[in-house]
């Protein structure tokens, strides 16, 4: 396992592994669950066009037969349900030239902390072996929602690999708002180095020069991956492959009542202003005086 990451032949990865590869030059990394036969199940943004109308089962098939151009290996590559982000692509489609990494899982502390990136390992462990990883994975493929909207660093592609190998989703959020970062590590990284610097402003006080301040920032920003971990976070819950879509219904309803008592509270007026009243002070009466 390197500083950076965990590269690997394709011959040693199996069915149910969380891989990944980096694109753009190390900016950023798309990850997936490897269910064997050369496939890749991931999670990316739900197609634009496609049978909305259709139910699974009869998207599954049509789809499967239709194929696609991109791919003349696979007549299944890049297969996708109308209202999902979860894809199913080939090895090769899925890498697109880039070097194969897998994740590890029930990294010890000091291990996670040594990491230059985010989004490399977790100190979770694992649950239920390959064969879980596999059916989290295929059925969220087959399921009309899938996993929920896409977004970068709520709910992205690196959170869905790492459901279907724990089983673990966040609570409610990290905000009072119910919004907050997920379980990405790649997510807390790119959070975390901007946060990491504003907060080791302060310290520069004790820090004996630029070293002793790219110190304090590197420690700020490891802390800081470290707590927001999945494996250390105390607001996540397990959550069953089957319970996902009501879970994530709940989560999308609550946020959009959140979202419509903001709304309805910035659309109120401000109260009036009282205006200062003075109070007059009772006139004394003259006292007459008898002679």
């Amino acid at each position: 396992m390197g500083l950076l990451s965990h590269r690997v032949e394709r011959s040693e990865i199996k069915a149910g592994d969380h891989i990944y590869t980096w694109r753009a030059g190390y900016t950023y990394s798309h990850h997936g669950i490897y269910v064997g036969g050369s496939k890749v199940v991931h999670f990316t943004r739900k197609k634009e066009a496609g049978a909305a109308g259709l139910d699974s089962a009869i998207a599954v098939s049509s789809l499967l037969s239709q194929g696609t151009d991109e791919c003349p290996t696979f007549p299944d590559c890049g297969f996708q349900l109308p209202d999902s982000g979860v894809v199913l692509t080939c090895l090769d489609c899925f890498l697109r030239g880039g070097a194969l990494h897998r994740f590890e899982y029930g990294a010890p502390p000091a291990v996670f902390l040594a990491k230059l990136r985010g989004g490399t390992c977790t100190t979770a462990p694992a649950d239920g072996g390959a064969d879980a990883a596999v059916r989290r994975a295929m059925h969220l493929l087959t399921q009309n929602g899938g996993f929920g909207d896409y977004d970068v660093f709520e709910n992205n592609c690196e959170d869905f690999a790492l459901y279907c190998k724990t089983g673990l989703l966040p609570a409610g959020g990290g905000g009072d708002d119910g919004e907050g970062i997920g379980r990405s590590g790649q997510a807390a990284s790119a959070v975390g180095v901007p946060l990491a610097a504003l907060l080791s402003t302060p310290f520069k006080l004790f820090a004996a020069g630029p070293l002793g301040m790219a110190a304090v920032t590197a420690g700020v920003y490891c802390a800081g991956r470290y707590i927001t971990d999945i494996g250390v976070r105390k607001d996540v819950v397990k959550v069953e492959v089957e319970d996902l879509a009501a879970h994530l219904g709940w989560r999308r309803a609550k946020a959009e009542e959140v979202a419509a008592a903001k709304k309805q509270q910035q659309q109120q007026p401000p109260p009036p202003e009282k205006k200062a009243t003075s109070r007059l002070l009772p006139l004394k009466r003259k006292r007459e005086i008898c002679v």
